[in-house]
This record gives structure tokens, sequence and C-alpha cells, in this order.
């Protein structure tokens, strides 16, 4: 574990992990952790999912779960969980309605165009930091950001970067496909305007042998290698096959994706509910239909003059063939590819590893995988490709329900559900109601290197099978794909960019609070349990919690000093002089000191009027007494009620503030500056 040295922030002192950066800390954390190449089989011994679905999880074990089933647990609802089942969690957060991004870009268009302002990307990344904040529907979040990494479109490309709604309508097909079957899914991926364009299957054209033209290969290679299939053949449990050379085998050849690109032609823009519409400016996006960026897009089957774009020779791919046909038939075309992609035996391993991927652990076992597809394969009533099944494998399964110690377990936390943990944590809300201020966090130099629609390219900010450049984690077979965007700058970045959020400010739109963090102040264990609920949903290793309440500790809180004119309240009455003894009658409070500065404590018994039992010397160099108060009895109020003024407010009661406050700040702070904290149990 790393030493941990003071330094300064704002008003107090904070802290930093040493040995050099984190991502080398984590590397090494994980290598440290023992264990093999995979988490064990859960076996004789283990929960079955069925058991766990209809079982009340306690505090911490609903903090994990929500850790991975939603944008980061929050104190509200890890209360509620523990009242329910993780099954009655689940049908709940199914049945919750979804909100609509584009429509807040719309309504953003509408006011940014009355005060002489456009659109930008920005609005969408508020739309999106609004409901992973505050949305109900905190399962389809998560899983609509996880399908987002896996079925890529991106800002970063020069083609979408104008096209804010219309990503924005992609990023809502996602989340409204989510709970429904992933053939769906494929097919809404497949007719989405931002896709064709993004992979150039928009306005894409049949082959033309008089000029050797041929149909654009893009969206058919990617739809096979990274959005169904993958590029091996595979096992049920993910795991590849091996071809008669000893090499794994390969799923498709560039012949199968020639023969997909053809069934991908013909389909252009939206143009309108007729048919009549569908002509060939509008193909080539001309007389825009103003709703063409989220409409579905339109095949253009000769319907009007000069409209002949789909290949009607044959097709061959994935063991699959459409004969040659004298009439264009692009719809059903498609129909038969996506029904053969979705058939494909691939696809369950395939996308279900991924997910638990980016929801639980980046190198599940294969039994954990076999379950996961087999629940793709069919949800137990002959369904195949049910979302709802799968994610309920994925969170229910005995090695996402037990936080184990493997090297293998778990994964390193993205940058964006650091913070969206953390917010949702302290609980983050908008003052606007906008979510304004976060916007791009791209910048590994000075934020969280990542944001939201904006990977480099359509191969996500990572790779599912990334290996970082450590001996220890190639001998042992692991990957963490979260590493291939960190390194020494945007860890720098990250910490720097995370203490902004730590400290309170005032003239955010997002506001977040430290309430019941600030009752605790006092009580530095406490704290620290509470950062180890929220923010590492129990798995804070003893070794950290130790040095968390050693340097919380260290920020020391002034006694409270009061007036000696000051007894709002009460009475005073004086019982000894410096250096004396006095006794209380059962428990009372005692002020030491002399003229307006005075400090007090709570005595039971007999006690010494000195600087040591008191812990401070709030007048020095000058005489000092000691007074019990006596509380008064509240007007209106009889003596034997024993009911009482307010007490007295301490005179320095802001810096009693500002230390509880800093407090807070370092064990924030700390916990999140950990690569304890970098790594999800």
């Amino acid at each position: 574990m790393n030493t941990v040295q003071n330094i300064e922030i704002g008003s107090g002192r904070f802290a930093r992990f040493g040995r050099g950066a984190v991502a080398v800390a984590v590397i090494a954390f994980l290598a440290a952790c023992g264990g093999g190449g995979g988490s064990t089989d859960a076996g004789t011994g283990e929960t079955p999912p069925d058991v766990v679905a209809v079982t009340k999880p306690t505090a911490t074990e609903a903090s994990r779960f929500l850790m991975q089933a939603t944008m980061g647990p929050s104190d509200a609802e890890i209360t509620r969980l523990t009242g329910m089942t993780y099954g009655a969690w689940l049908d709940e957060q199914f049945a919750k309605p979804q909100q609509l991004h584009r429509l807040y870009i719309n309504q953003a268009a509408a006011d940014l165009t009355s005060v002489g302002q456009q659109l930008s990307n920005t609005n969408f990344w508020d739309s999106w930091w609004g409901q992973a904040l505050g949305a109900e529907d905190q399962l389809r979040q998560r899983m609509t950001f996880a399908l987002s990494e896996i079925m890529v479109i991106s800002f970063a490309d020069a083609t979408l970067r104008n096209q804010t709604r219309g990503v924005a309508s992609y990023y809502d097909m996602l989340g409204e496909k989510a709970f429904g079957n992933f053939r769906d899914l494929l097919e809404g991926v497949t007719y989405h305007p931002m896709m064709g364009i993004y992979l150039s299957h928009r306005g894409n054209l049949k082959e033309d042998a008089a000029t050797g033209r041929v149909p654009d290969l893009n969206f058919a290679r990617e739809i096979t290698q990274l959005f169904a299939v993958g590029q091996y053949k595979l096992n049920l449990d993910g795991t590849e096959q091996m071809g008669p050379d000893g090499r794994p085998a390969v799923a498709y050849t560039s012949a199968d994706l020639s023969g997909l690109s053809q069934v991908f032609t013909g389909l252009s823009w939206y143009a309108g509910p007729q048919l009549a519409d569908r002509t060939n400016r509008r193909f080539f996006g001309n007389d825009a239909n103003l709703e063409r960026d989220w409409r579905p897009m339109q095949a253009y089957d000769e319907y009007t003059a000069n409209t002949s774009f789909h290949s009607v020779s044959d097709k061959v791919f994935l063991g699959t063939t459409i004969p040659a046909n004298s009439k264009v038939q692009t719809e059903a075309d498609i129909k038969i590819a996506l029904d053969t992609l979705f058939n494909n035996p691939n696809v369950g391993p395939f996308i279900g590893k991924q997910l638990i991927q980016r929801l639980v652990t980046s190198n599940p076992s294969p039994a954990y995988v076999s379950r996961v597809a087999s629940a793709f394969n069919n949800n137990g009533s002959g369904v195949r490709g049910d979302m709802k099944a799968v994610y309920k494998a994925i969170l229910l399964d005995p090695e996402a329900r037990t936080a184990s110690t493997s090297v293998s377990a778990g994964k390193v936390r993205e940058p964006v559900l650091r913070l969206s943990n953390m917010l949702r944590a302290f609980n983050a809300k908008s003052i606007s109601g906008r979510y304004t201020g976060i916007g791009l966090t791209d910048d590994p130099a000075t934020s969280l290197s990542q944001t939201p629609m904006y990977a480099p390219t359509v191969f996500n900010f990572f790779r599912p099978g990334y290996v970082p450049t450590s001996q220890t984690l190639m001998t042992q077979n692991l990957v963490v794909p979260e590493l291939q965007i960190t390194n020494d700058v945007s860890v720098a970045g990250y910490m720097n960019y995370i203490r902004t959020w730590t400290q309170l400010n005032t003239g955010r739109d997002i506001q977040h609070t430290y309430d019941a963090e600030m009752a605790l102040a006092t009580t530095p264990a406490a704290l620290v349990d509470r950062m180890n609920l929220l923010l590492f949903s129990g798995t804070m290793p003893d070794t950290l919690k130790t040095q968390l309440v050693s340097a919380v500790t260290s920020r020391t809180i002034p006694a409270p000093v009061y007036s000696s004119t000051n007894t709002t309240g009460g009475t005073l009455s004086k019982i000894a002089d410096e250096g004396g003894s006095f006794t209380v009658t059962g428990t009372g409070t005692v002020r030491f000191g002399a003229g307006t500065m005075f400090v007090e404590r709570s005595v039971t018994g007999t006690g010494q009027c000195t600087n040591e039992f008191f812990g401070s010397d709030p007048a020095v160099g000058t005489a000092k007494s000691c007074f019990l108060f006596t509380p008064a009895v509240a007007a209106g109020a009889s003596a034997a009620s024993g009911a009482a003024s307010a007490p007295a407010v301490p005179s320095n009661q802001t810096a009693i503030d500002n230390a509880k406050r800093d407090r807070v700040y370092l064990a924030v702070y700390l916990s999140m500056a950990s690569p304890d904290y970098l790594i999800q149990k």
C-alpha cells in the first residue's frame, strides 16, 4: 500500500499517495493480489441466481450491487434496496419509463435560438449528466452507457460533430432497445442515420462492374466484428475455438464481409411517410426532411425515378445465400442478414462477456460467461436475445454477488463512472435543472480522459482484450481494458480534476452536499466507514482505512471558544481557578478561560482546571478560571419538563466548520485518489 504524504490544497492540508504514477500502482496492486488467470468457477456452495434474486441485501451488499447496476449508489437507494430483493429492484427498473435526450435537445435548441445562439455537443452532455445523476431509471442509464461502448458512434468523428440531436437520438435508441431483444437492437443500430453516417452505409451504392465500384465494407465489417459475432469462433464459455492449424478459428472471411456489404446498399435519409418522398435528390442528401437526423433510414427501392441503388446480385455470407433477384428488396435482404448475424452461435458469449466486463469484472471465468451466454440463447421460455434475462444473469450471478480478493476479480473503474459515482454518492443536484458545467472531459492532462459518446474510434476508448505492458499480467493472461486510457498524464489530470469536485463550489450549477459527512467529521473512523460504504461498497482494505483515519485525524478541529458574556441559553457559575480541580454533579458543561476567550467540554464527576484537561489554552498568558454552564429553562416550559434554550454558539464556529469541512474534503479526496478506489471489486 502506498504511503500518505501531506500537500496543501485550498485552506486545508490534504494528502496524496506516493510511489509514482497511479497507473503503475494499479498494475502493481492487481499483480500483488495473487491468483491465476481467471476467477474460480462457481461451484457447490455458491448461491444460485434464482436464490440471489429473492435475497434482501445488507447495506454493503446493496451498495456493491448498485455500483454495478447504476451510475453509482446513493445513500437513499442503498437504504431502499435493503428493504427489497434484488429481483424486485430489477423488475422495478425494467418498468421505469425512459426520458429522451432528443426532447431535451429540442428544448435547448429553441432556447438558444431565441437568444441568437446555436446548439452544440455540450448540450447533449448536459442532458447526459442530468440523466446519469438524477434519472430514476438507473439500470437503463448504466446499460445504455455500456451498449454505447460496444456499438460505438462518436462526436469525435468530424462527420458527426454537428449532429447533436442525431447523436442524442442514437443514444435514446440504445436506451429504448436496452430492455428489449438483441435482434431489435441490431436493427435499430443498422437503420439509425447516425450509424449510417459514422460507418458510411448511408447512401451506400451497389456494385458497378462497368466502373469497378464495389459497396462500402465499413458497416458490414463492424457489425460483424464488433457488434455481433467477433473475430474468432467462440465456445459457449467465451473461449476461442482452435482451427486445424492450432490457431484461433476465424468467425468470418473477407468474402463474408463482401457479401454483407452488398446487403447494406440502398439505404439513405428518412424522406417522409410516402414512398413518393424517396427521390434521387433526397437519397443524396438534398431536400432534407427536418426529422431525418433521428428517423430510421429508408430503403430507396426504385419507388421514384433513378433510385436503383440496392444490389440485386447473389449475396453470400456466413453460410447464408440470398439469390439474385430482378426486384429490389432492400429491407427483406437486410432482415435476412440481421437474422443470420443474430442467430450466429458466437453472439451470446461475445456480447455477454463484453457486458460482464463493462458492469462487473474484466476477467470473468468461462463458467460465468457460459451462464450468461446460455441466458442469451434461452431466457427460460425459449426466447433468444432477451436482454432483461441477460442483465439478470450478469448481475445475479455468484461471481457478481461475491466480493472476491482474487487478482482476476473486479475491474478498473472508468473515469466517467468515477465522477458519476462520487456525485451520486453526495447527492448532486443542478441549480438550473440543466446540469451544465461538466461538458467535454476528454483532455487527459486536465480532466478525465473520457467523455460519453466521444470515443476516438469505433473500437471505443479501450479494447476489451487490452493487456497493459506488465509481464505479471501478461503471464497470468489477464486483461485490463480501462488502463488503455491510463498513463502518467491522465493520472495527474484525474487527480487534479477530481480534487476540484471534492471541494464545494457555490459557483457551479451542479452542487453536491456533505451534510451527512459533516455530522461525522468529529469521529474520523465513522467518516471513513461512510466513504467505505458509498465509494468502496464495503471493500476498502483495512490498511487504507487506518491510513485515512490517521490522515483525517491529523486535521485538528479547534475546541469551541465562547465569550464570557455569551451565556445565551443559561448562566455561568465559577467553580475553580486555573490549576485547581472541581467536581460536577452528574454530567455538566464546563467552560475554561478568561476575558472573552473560553473553551468548553462536557465533564462527568471530577475535572482539572488546566490547559491539558481542556485540550487548549484559550487565553495565553492570562490567569483563567472554570465555570459551570447551567442551561436555562425554556420560556413557557415547566422546570420539571427539563426543556432548555438552544446552547450558545461558539465565537469560533466558522473555524470549527471549516476544519470539519476540510476533514470531509480530505476523506473524499484520499478515497478517490487511492489505487484501491480505482478497482471496482
